[in-house]
């Protein structure tokens, strides 16, 4: 099943929602690009459940993520499938990306952790992550969540959402400090990228398109 709009009253909807099931999962995903940063999160993952609710609250993007998955075997394929089913739904929610910022840059601090984020909504998707040190990819983060999941929950979003992200790890030491840092750069910037724009209705494109 694809993404589809939720019809709004009056004014074009940026509101979209999405089921995906596999052998794997079930996902079930609904945002609105115009929210306060409201969220209900449920992915039976406790440490990406507190991600995903970082980025709901500083994106001020209303966001409803129910995820059930195979667990027991691993959280990689359910973590990875809502980041797939975010991504699709971000991407049906920016319409035809009429009126928006397009760009967004955001540098986040927690505690010794420090994150860049530099977001193009482009429709092209591409993903660059650097800076984590050595081992981060290793750590079981609240018992569930590896590392290396980071760069490929954004990887998921990017391409699934068509939009450009660069990712930078500038300093830190604790394993959750680090994601999280990422996880609100990521946040802050979206929200700068996706806002309306006062000054100006059309696409952000000299071609016309994104």
């Amino acid at each position: 099943m694809s993404a589809e709009l939720i019809s709004g009253r009056g004014t074009p909807s940026r509101a979209a929602h999405m089921q995906r099931t596999t052998s794997e999962s079930h996902v079930s995903v609904k945002l609105d690009l115009d929210g306060t940063g409201t969220s209900n999160i449920s992915t039976t993952v406790p440490f990406f459940d507190h991600m995903l609710t970082a980025l709901a609250k500083h994106s001020l993007i209303d966001l409803t993520v129910e995820a059930q998955g195979d667990t027991h075997i691993d959280v990689h394929h359910t973590v990875e499938d809502t980041a797939i089913v975010l991504g699709e739904v971000l991407r049906t929610a920016l319409g035809d990306k009429r009126g928006i910022r397009r760009f967004g840059y955001a540098s986040i601090p927690l505690d010794e952790a420090l994150a860049e984020a530099t977001v193009d909504v482009s429709g092209r998707p591409y993903l660059v992550h650097t800076g984590e040190p050595e081992g981060q990819q290793y750590h079981l983060i609240g018992g569930h969540f590896t590392g290396s999941m980071t760069r490929h929950v954004f990887e998921a979003i990017t391409y699934h959402s068509g939009i450009c992200l660069h990712m930078r790890v500038l300093s830190g030491r604790d394993p959750h400090h680090i994601v999280e840092a990422q996880f609100k750069a990521f946040a802050r910037a979206l929200r700068a990228a996706v806002e309306s724009d006062p000054r100006t209705d059309e696409i952000p494109s000299t071609k016309g398109a994104l």
